[in-house]
């Protein structure tokens, strides 16, 4: 061991890219471990370069943020560094809790970024959509943007494994302990963890490499050296529109946003973009951003709801007149997170803080619900029950104005199956909804019927229970609430239920969700996969005429907004209980920051799997038995022998097998994307086995299949799909001229059934 080293504030420790030769153990001042788009905090105990053991150079580069002082550990292989931790078994801990600490942080910027570089290309799509659609509109000649189509997005298939962020959270957690100084000793383990643990740190730099050139790709598509990108596109459009127009205003805002989405973006020359928005600056000072009435409106809303808003915890807690252990305790820890810098540390007091806040947020909601229900909620609670609001300072002075405001105008949707997590549970509480299954699959009926097997309960509290709208309302809070809370919220190692600006990945204005937003993704999908949401049945009113002729029904799912800031959905249930006739459950963010389109096509093709396994039963993959699921394993499983597939398609096949981390769902699920989003658009992506096995379950509409048809590899397909719908379409008419011949009226069923089949569904 060499001597001490000491590094003045901003010095160089480590060049990315440099041999591997020692490792470093930080004992005093702060170092930043620098990765493409970011860097992330070494203290007194991390060790310098512990995350890249398994390579010959240092992936990651490392300066001095404060003055500091280094123990440089002379480092070769790894077997030198076994010799070294059997000779000092406490630097073998350190190293462990510091690879630990690092990989969890790596993995967390891996989903941060993963959202932004997301977020930045979705928008890209839309600002060309918006600047396309205005030149169209004002008869304006627009430049060509085709450089945008040749962005490969294949790197963005490439996701974090977001499970090992907490898996190497319960590992520090574990070598901190007393246990961990047991488990030290055993030097098999420890460089298993360290060789596993620099290959998942690798993996996650890797990533974060691929989404850094992704968004330098994105930045240089609007802020070029010449000027001939999208920003100088749309803003000479912008002096090109009547002064004071609408659509001047809306470009306005669309530039003002590029400009803030840019703003300090690694990558980016930020000489050039700063000049590029200083001349349009100069050029458009004296014209106003907003329509004067808009602004001053947005102003008076926010007077009036901060003016309600002081000291919102009390409001809460005086609104549930109890003073109990757990209510103080609630109030006392979130007072305490109030003085904390980085309420997502992974440090053990703030983790613990964290999940005592967690524990305790969901005993409070359950108080302050029922209580909803027997006195007016006055708009602090409301703000909790909608977003988990609770204090006004967590929330930021901007936020708390936009909340108050969203949640004095909200409004109940769930006629059209769109639930606020506050509206979701007076449906289950007034019976109108039943209980969602709990984690393990299990629903309340079977939880009541199962506690009178037991002789816990007997028949007529069975019975009570079944019609009890709290213990049903009980039931939710418990289980489901609990559960899809936490995982759409994404960031399982740093989850709090409460609204804090410090964790908002985005605005919360640009990401709320609301019944427009998810009609306009359900409509999308339909319109491609017009078929998705409809089951099949019998028309048992019309038995007489429809004898055992099968009908379809459309189902759509009920979506619930769950109360917080997110970045996942979850396809909850297929159906409601046990009857397959009835809406699928799907819980999203009411803030979901990443975009709704995507979500809503990975949450439908989730649901057609996992609704044909349950139709199917055990025969889900027996292929003599033909279904989606069926075929789709049948596809995967032997594609290897598959003639039809060449060799590079087969290589395909495995790449993505393996992406999907062998799971024949999660791979359907990514096809199914890649149909709806391209192969709908006429831009194919899949291979001739996946597209026939895509079409066959889930056709385009009589539409979209005679624009496809012309092309050629659709062209087979489409026929072969059409010879088997004109021999049903036949029963079906000639049904109906028996009907009109014996002097009956026709049933509606019968005609919604012809039109289905022809693929001319109405919306």
């Amino acid at each position: 061991m060499a001597e001490n080293k000491s590094y003045t504030r901003g010095q160089t420790i480590v060049e990315a890219g440099s041999a591997m030769t020692s490792l470093g153990l930080v004992i005093s001042g702060r170092v930043c471990a620098v990765y493409p788009g970011g860097a992330m905090m070494l203290e007194r105990g991390d060790v310098i370069g512990i995350t890249e053991v398994v390579n010959e150079v240092h992936f990651l580069g490392y300066k001095a943020v404060s003055d500091s002082v280094v123990i440089p550990y002379p480092y070769t292989n790894l077997e030198n560094l076994e010799m070294l931790f059997s000779q000092h078994s406490d630097f073998a801990r350190v190293s462990l809790c510091s690879l630990f600490k690092q990989i969890t942080g790596l993995v967390g910027q891996c989903q941060i970024s993963e959202i932004h570089t997301g977020d930045l290309y979705q928008k890209l799509l839309k600002d060309i959509d918006l600047y396309n659609e205005m030149c169209r509109k004002f008869r304006i000649k627009a430049q060509d943007l085709s450089e945008a189509s040749e962005l490969d997005t294949d790197m963005m298939e490439e996701t974090s494994d977001t499970w090992l962020a907490d898996y190497y959270a319960g590992l520090m957690k574990l070598y901190q302990s007393e246990t961990g100084k047991t488990v030290i000793t055993d030097l098999s383990i420890t460089m298993g963890m360290i060789r596993k643990g620099s290959l998942d740190s690798r993996k996650a730099y890797y990533l974060l490499d691929n989404y850094y050139s992704f968004r330098q790709e994105l930045g240089n598509l609007y802020f070029k050296p010449n000027g001939k990108d999208l920003y100088g596109y749309l803003t000479q459009l912008f002096f090109r529109l009547k002064e004071g127009s609408s659509q001047m205003f809306e470009l306005r805002r669309t530039i003002t946003r590029i400009e803030e989405s840019y703003y300090d973006e690694a990558g980016l020359d930020q000489d050039i973009y700063k000049t590029r928005i200083d001349e349009f600056a100069d050029k458009a000072d004296n014209l106003p951003e907003n329509p004067p009435e808009e602004e001053s409106g947005e102003n008076e809303d926010a007077n009036v709801s901060l003016s309600e808003l002081e000291n919102s915890l009390d409001t809460i807690i005086d609104f549930l007149e109890d003073d109990s252990e757990k209510i103080t305790d609630f109030k006392t820890h979130l007072i305490d997170l109030k003085n904390v810098d980085d309420p997502e540390s992974i440090d053990d007091d703030v983790s613990t803080l964290r999940r005592h806040i967690a524990q305790e947020f969901y005993d409070v909601y359950k108080a302050v619900f029922f209580k909803s229900l027997e006195k007016t909620p006055p708009l602090p609670v409301l703000m909790f029950l909608y977003f988990g609001y609770a204090d006004e300072t967590l929330a930021g002075k901007k936020y708390t104005a936009y909340l108050a405001k969203l949640a004095s105008a909200m409004s109940d949707h769930s006629f059209a199956g769109i639930y606020t997590f506050y509206d979701w549970m007076k449906a289950i509480y007034n019976g109108k909804k039943d209980p969602s299954r709990d984690e393990f699959d299990t629903d309340y009926t079977d939880t009541v019927h199962k506690l009178k097997v037991q002789n816990k309960i007997d028949a007529a509290e069975e019975k009570k229970r079944m019609a009890d709208g709290v213990a049903k309302a009980t039931f939710e809070l418990d289980n489901f609430f609990r559960n899809a809370n936490k995982v759409t919220y994404g960031r399982i190692t740093t989850f709090c239920p409460v609204f804090m600006e410090k964790t908002c990945v985005k605005d919360p204005e640009n990401c709320l969700v609301d019944l427009d937003k998810i009609s306009t993704a359900l409509d999308h999908v339909r319109k491609i996969d017009f078929t998705a949401y409809y089951r099949e049945t019998l028309d048992k009113e019309n038995h007489e005429i429809m004898a055992k002729e099968p009908i379809h029904v459309e189902y759509l799912p009920d979506f619930i907004l769950m109360p917080n800031m997110g970045t996942r959905a979850v396809m909850w249930q297929e159906i409601e209980g046990k009857v397959r006739n009835s809406p699928a459950r799907m819980a999203v963010s009411i803030f979901h920051v990443e975009d709704l389109l995507n979500t809503v096509i990975r949450l439908t093709g989730d649901f057609r799997w996992e609704l044909c396994k349950r139709i199917q039963g055990a025969r889900w993959n027996d292929v003599s038995d033909h279904s989606l699921t069926s075929d789709y394993f049948d596809y995967v499983q032997f594609y290897r022998k598959n003639r039809d597939l060449s060799p590079e398609i087969k290589e395909k096949i495995k790449s993505s097998l393996q992406r999907a981390k062998n799971s024949f769902k999660e791979m359907f699920i990514r096809d199914y994307t890649l149909w709806v989003m391209y192969e709908g658009n006429g831009s194919p992506r899949l291979n001739k086995v996946a597209r026939q096995i895509m079409y066959t379950y889930c056709p385009f509409d009589s539409v979209l299949a005679a624009k496809n048809k012309v092309n050629p590899i659709y062209t087979e397909i489409i026929e072969r799909s059409d010879i088997k719908k004109a021999q049903r379409l036949h029963r079906l008419e000639t049904l109906e001229k028996k009907v009109v011949a014996s002097g009956q009226t026709v049933p509606e069923t019968l005609k919604t059934e012809i039109l289905y089949v022809k693929g001319k569904v109405s919306r």
